[in-house]
């Protein structure tokens, strides 16, 4: 896995922790697990692409 590869999972990891965080301190946001979402769709289809 390059390292590329690596950040983009670590950023898209340190995310979800900030959205459920965010989501037990201050309620649910659907717009921030929506774009959640949209990263890990980007991330997992880098990893198809350049694995």
């Amino acid at each position: 896995m390059s390292l590329h590869n690596r950040q983009v999972a670590g950023v898209t990891a340190g995310l979800l922790v900030a959205v459920s965080v965010y989501s037990a301190v201050l309620g649910s946001n659907g717009w921030l697990w929506f774009g959640w979402t949209v990263l890990l769709l980007a991330c997992v289809a880098l990893f198809a692409v350049r694995s």
